[in-house]
């Protein structure tokens, strides 16, 4: 993330809440934790400061059904906010249904309401949402495929996912209404979609409190 990226996620941010772990500028970046959703082998996350990158890490069966198993690094929010990164996965597992995200979520339990749009290992992206804690999981599938320029976006309670075309704009891929309360959980997370650990790159993140 470039340094005047940085600057703007600290000052918008920082306001609104008392951050959980370290500061925008710590050991996670712009985000304050990191947390093992659900039955999962143990993930991570690592921050460079040098290039802005967030190294993520995570295992878990999926982020769908009823209830999720994935690791999440996030910062606690309140109001309209949106998050927009360049993802790419590591190395050339073969899950073409492994997971990673830019998420909204209530809570850090595993049947938490949320919303997210998610590349999948094949390229394939989508909105996902569970509407109510416990709820089945629903998506809206993109018509863009490989895009690496993401972004999740709240306004009032509508979330809406984007993908960017090849020009670099990002078009919204669908959206959805989710009664959610202040504060919510913001950030980027993987899931394995089998027994084993996944590692996804999340470079110039960024995210905005209006």
């Amino acid at each position: 993330m470039h340094t005047h990226d940085l600057l703007i996620a600290t000052t918008l941010v920082l306001p609104l809440f008392a951050l959980a772990q370290g500061s925008a500028n710590g050991a996670l970046g712009i985000f304050s934790g990191s947390t093992d959703i659900g039955s999962t082998r143990e993930g991570s996350a690592v921050y460079s400061p040098a290039s802005g990158e967030y190294q993520v890490t995570g295992g878990g069966a999926d982020i769908w059904g009823t209830a999720d198993d994935f690791h999440f690094t996030w910062v606690q929010v309140s109001g309209d906010v949106n998050l927009t990164a360049d993802v790419r996965f590591s190395g050339s597992s073969p899950e073409r249904l492994r997971k990673a995200v830019l998420m909204i979520r209530q809570a850090l339990d595993p049947g938490s309401a949320y919303a997210d749009v998610a590349i999948h290992g094949d390229g394939h992206i989508n909105l996902q949402f569970r509407t109510v804690a416990g709820g089945k999981t629903d998506d809206k599938l993109s018509t863009q495929h490989g895009s690496t320029r993401l972004r999740i976006e709240r306004k009032g309670n509508q979330f809406t996912a984007s993908a960017a075309e090849p020009s670099g704009i990002l078009v919204p891929i669908s959206s959805v209404t989710i009664v959610m309360r202040d504060p919510a959980y913001l950030g980027i997370g993987v899931c394995a979609h089998a027994n084993a650990v996944e590692q996804a790159i999340f470079s110039n993140v960024k995210f905005e409190v209006r």
